[in-house]
C-alpha cells in the first residue's frame, strides 16, 4: 500500500494543493513503512492538476491530507485514492497515527477555495494531530 501526505517543512500542508512536495510512504501488510518517497509537486491548483493521476499511477491509495476543496477530493476520489481530512502536524506522526488506526476523515473540507491560504496550520496546536 501506499500513502500519500501533502507536505511542507516535513508537516502536513494545511492546503493540499499548493503543498511543497508529497511524500510517499510504501508500507507492507504489517503497517510496517518500507520506503519514503518525495514526489514533487505540480505547480498551481491541486484539482486542476494532474497530480491525481500521478499520485495513482505510483500507487498511491490513501492521501492524508489537512483540508482540501470539494474539487481535489472528487478528482483524488475518482482515481481510486481515499482522502482522510483533518491531519496536522509532523508527517511521521501522522503517519504512525494512521497505521495504529487512530485517525479517521474529519468530514470537513475547505468551505471556501482561496489561492492565499496561509498553509502554515493556523488555528491547529501545536500538539492536535487530527480530528477524530
Amino acid at each position: 500500500m501506499k500513502i500519500a501526505i501533502p507536505t511542507r517543512n516535513e508537516r502536513v500542508d494545511d492546503h493540499f494543493g499548493h503543498c511543497e512536495l508529497y511524500t510517499v510512504f510504501s508500507v507492507d501488510e504489517n503497517n510496517q513503512i518500507l520506503q519514503t518517497e518525495n514526489l514533487p509537486s505540480p505547480q498551481g491548483c491541486g484539482c486542476k492538476s494532474n497530480i491525481a493521476a500521478i499520485l495513482r499511477q505510483q500507487g498511491v491509495t490513501v492521501m492524508l491530507a489537512g483540508s482540501m476543496g470539494t474539487g481535489a477530493l472528487n478528482v483524488l476520489q475518482r482515481h481510486g485514492i481515499d482522502v482522510v481530512r483533518g491531519c496536522s502536524g509532523d508527517i511521521k506522526v501522522v503517519i504512525q497515527s494512521y497505521l495504529d488506526g487512530n485517525i479517521s476523515d474529519s468530514g470537513e473540507g475547505c468551505h471556501q477555495h482561496e489561492h492565499h491560504h496561509a498553509g502554515n496550520g493556523s488555528g491547529h496546536q501545536a500538539g492536535h494531530q487530527c480530528q477524530h
